[in-house]
Parts: structure tokens; sequence; C-alpha cells
């Protein structure tokens, strides 16, 4: 009797045992079921977005605490602005170089598949109203404006993250000037920060919900037949989203020997979550998490990651040179080479100046089309796939700010691929 009350014990240890699926097979169960949902209930499923307006609305609550408390932290540790200036010369190159690249290639790649001239589609009234104010091009009054916050506070609460990290810079840096007094302090941000990590897990246990919610609603509204008029161009953009990553990202990572597909294992979860929401802010959280795990150096990521997503969107980048182009082949439009150039510069400038208002590349697209006297309402062309356009950006986003942390941790010598942090192991989902 005493073997089978023992097997009968431990099959039940087995049972109580039964390991939860991770974050990011919850999440493709999330995005399955949504389709399935969006598709088959197409009355209840717009209802759904409930749901990812909860989760993105949770992911906002966390972010201006979580930037903040890690950004004193990591310039604190810094000590001076001799040295913050000299990660962030170091950071700017990078990202102004990647910006170039992203730009470059998102015009090669409309010039050789010519999108806008392959496709048959119905083209706007040049006279149609788009509802998206266009860009003024790049006004230095507005940008400082938006920089340099007359009001944390405000800032905080508006989740206007580049004000909320040129404060966290003065305030670092003012902490680790004054010793012993500013320890107390840095030390509490640290314990804040770990706060913000623990909460962050528990926003992130509501992930699969928000995902499925998301698309449920988006299936239901614009249907999968939106799809079939835009494959090709949809298959064009994504071809350089991947070209970008898997080519370019990868170049970089080798020449810095950095291992690129180590980083991609580590920071999966923040891609698949900022590709499900089409926002690469709600993996924002995350990537901070991944990326202390997979080694680069802290003051680093609170010091790269928050300056990325404002000055290094590029899957955002590649799409306003492709947008800009498409649109104008599809009215007829052709642009010589010298203006293409002049467009990539002034995206490259322009781009900069609307960081955080929503729906920027659009925006800032609009700008550009007035420019070149191409019409605005061609970006009707692309408003019911932009969506789906958008998922794809947002993870490209996700990627690019990880590899340009892991590049400039290695600059600064902080990059320990075999490193284990016991406090971050522990809030692993």
């Amino acid at each position: 009797m005493l073997p089978i009350a023992i097997g009968i014990a431990d099959k039940k240890h087995r049972i109580m045992k039964f390991k939860k699926p991770s974050l990011i097979v919850q999440i493709f169960l999330g995005m399955f079921l949504g389709i399935i949902v969006g598709y088959f209930w197409k009355d209840f499923a717009p209802s759904l977005h409930i749901l990812s307006d909860i989760f993105m609305r949770l992911i906002k609550m966390i972010i201006a605490p979580l930037v903040f408390s890690v950004l004193v932290v990591g310039v604190a540790k810094v000590g001076d602005f001799k040295s913050v200036g000299r990660i962030g010369i170091k950071t700017l190159l990078y990202f102004t170089a990647a910006a170039i690249v992203s730009l470059l290639l998102g015009l090669m790649l409309v010039n050789f598949f010519e999108p806008g001239k392959t496709m048959t589609l119905e083209l706007p009234p040049v006279d149609a109203t788009v509802g998206i104010e266009a860009s003024k091009g790049f006004d230095a009054k507005n940008f400082i404006e938006h920089v340099i916050p007359s009001s944390v506070a405000e800032a905080m609460a508006k989740n206007e993250i580049l004000p909320i990290v040129i404060f966290a810079l003065f305030f670092g840096v003012a902490a680790a000037s004054i010793g012993q007094k500013g320890k107390v302090v840095v030390d509490f941000f640290d314990s804040v920060s770990h706060i913000m990590f623990k909460i962050t897990n528990y926003v992130m246990a509501f992930a699969p919900m928000g995902v499925f919610g998301a698309l449920a609603a988006v299936v239901a509204k614009q249907g999968i037949g939106v799809l079939k008029g835009y494959v090709f161009l949809i298959g064009t953009f994504y071809l350089g989203l991947l070209l970008f990553v898997f080519v370019v990202l990868f170049l970089i990572c080798f020449f810095m020997k950095i291992k690129f597909f180590k980083l991609l294992s580590y920071i999966k979860e923040p891609i698949l979550l900022a590709f499900s929401t089409a926002s690469s802010e709600a993996a924002m959280p995350k990537t901070i998490e991944s990326l202390e795990r997979f080694g680069c150096g802290n003051r680093i990521i609170s010091f790269v990651l928050p300056l990325g997503y404002s000055f290094n969107l590029d899957g955002s980048m590649m799409y306003m040179t492709f947008a800009t182009v498409f649109i104008a082949q599809a009215y007829g439009i052709e642009m010589t080479t010298s203006q293409q150039i002049t467009m990539l510069l002034i995206l490259l400038v322009t781009s900069k100046g609307v960081a955080g208002i929503p729906r920027a590349s659009l925006v800032v697209i609009a700008g550009t089309l007035s420019h070149f006297n191409i019409p605005v309402a061609g970006l009707l062309l692309l408003l019911g796939i932009d969506q789906i356009l958008d998922m794809g950006r947002s993870a490209t986003n996700v990627v690019g700010n990880a590899v340009a942390t892991a590049v400039v941790s290695k600059w600064e010598g902080e990059l320990h691929m075999h490193r284990t942090d016991p406090d971050i192991d522990k809030l692993k989902l």
C-alpha cells in the first residue's frame, strides 16, 4: 500500500507544480484569440478595446516614475557632467548614424519596388480632409519648449519622456556632487526603481488581455479584407524592417562583438509586446529589465534607452521616407534624386521636433508632403493599414534601441554578457 500511496502523492505533487505558460506564450495566445473573436464576433469585439485601454493606461502609469528613478540612479553613478557629456555624445552620434541608414533604406526600397506605381488604388481627391495637422517643419522654439520642461510635474503627468530625462540628468548629477547627503536620496531612488520593476511585472500579467482586446477590436473594425489591396505595400515595408534588423543591426553587433541573437532572445517579450500593441512605449519597462539581464550597464540603460524613445525610432524613420515617396508615386509625381536627398535631410531634423506627439510619423509625413507640393490627402491611402504598419515599426524601434544601448555599453566597457543580476532574475516572470 505504501508504494501506491507514495505514487498518488507524487502525482498530486506534479499536478500542483503545473508550470504557468511564459509571458510570450500568453501573448501569442492573446493575439490568436483576438483575431478569431474579431473576425467572427464583429458586433461584440469592438467593445473589447477597453481591455487594451486598461493595459495602456497601466503602462503609462508606471513609465514616469520608472524612467525618473532608474535615470537618477544611473546618472548619479556616472558622477559628473563630463562623463554624462561623453556618453551623451557617443549616444547621439550613434542615433544620427542609425537614423540616416534607416531613412536611406526606406528610400532605396520604395524606389526599387515602386509600390505606389505597382498597386492599383483609388486615389483620394487632392482636397480631401485627412484629419491630421501637418507639421510646420523644424521650429527651434517649439523644440526647446518640448525638451526643457517648465514644470517637471507637468512633464510626468503627460508622460513626456524627454523633459523627464533632462530634469533627471540635472537631479542625478547634483545628487552625486553633494556626497553622503546625496547618497541617501540615490539609495532611495534605487529602492524606488526596484519597486517599479516589481509593479511592472504585475502590469505585465495583464498584457495578454490587453493584446487580445486590441487585436479583436482592430480586426472587427477593419476586417482582414483590408489587407488584400495592400499586400504588396505591406510586404515591401516589412521586408525593409527585416533587412534593417537582420542585416544592418546584425552587422553593427557583429563588428562590435555583441551577440546579436542572444540579445534578441533576451528582448523577445518586449518585441512581441510592442508588435501586438503597436506601441514601443508599452514595451519600455520590460526592455529595461531585459537589457539588465543581458548585461548592459545600469547607468547606460537608464541614459540611452529613454533618449532612444525620442531620437532613435528606426522603424518610424524608415516609414517616413517610404510613405512619402509611395504617396508621390501613387499620384504620378516624380521626385528627383536631389529632392529625395533634401527630403531625407528634412526628415532627419523635423522628426526630432515632434517626439511625444501621438502618431508622430503621420504628422511629420504630412508636413513633408506639403513641402514638396504632394497632396496631403494621400495619407488616406495609408490610414486604413497604419495600425498594421505601426506594429512592425514599433517592434523595430524596440530592437533598434536595445542594440543602441548594447553598443554604447560596449563603448563604455560596461557590457558584461555573462553577468547575472539576482535582483533582476527574481523579477523575471
